[in-house]
This record gives C-alpha cells, sequence and structure tokens, in this order.
C-alpha cells in the first residue's frame, strides 16, 4: 500500500506500529493529530512509501504530456484571442 492511516490511544503499541512502518520504508506524511474520546487521547499518523507515490507522480505526469501532445496544451490560442 502507497498510504496507511495509523489510528488509536496515544500509547507505546501505537508508537511501534507508526515504527515498525518507518523501518518498512515509510515515511510521515504530515503532522499527528490528536483528539480526545472520553478519558482516551486518540491519535492519528499517515504514512506514505516514497516509491509508490514517484510511481503515482509519474503516471500523472505523462498524462499530462498525452493531453499537451494531443492539441490541448496551454500554449493553444483560439483565433483572435491571445
Amino acid at each position: 500500500m502507497a498510504y496507511r492511516l495509523f489510528t488509536g490511544p496515544d500509547d507505546r503499541a501505537f508508537c511501534e506500529r507508526v515504527s515498525a512502518a518507518l523501518a518498512e520504508g515509510y515515511v510521515l506524511h504530515g503532522s499527528p493529530s490528536a483528539t480526545v474520546n472520553g478519558s482516551s487521547v486518540i491519535v492519528v499518523q499517515a504514512v506514505v512509501l516514497p516509491a509508490a507515490i514517484a510511481i503515482a507522480d509519474a503516471a500523472v505526469a505523462s498524462a499530462v504530456e498525452d493531453l499537451d501532445s494531443d492539441g490541448f496544451g496551454y500554449e493553444e490560442t483560439i483565433e483572435g484571442h491571445a
């Protein structure tokens, strides 16, 4: 999976799950968030896999390039309009 979202009580187990993902090559994505659920603090942390994100970025860049080469680029002007 390119993206994972960890949620849970703010405890050692949560930190171990995030740490294990980091050891697998994931990197933190954004800041952690926290809220209170009754008497417990619940935390959230997203992680992403850089290699998967790079592949997705390349696919988007290729699709944009294909659109530009099909005559739908930003450089085109409509007759009589700049």
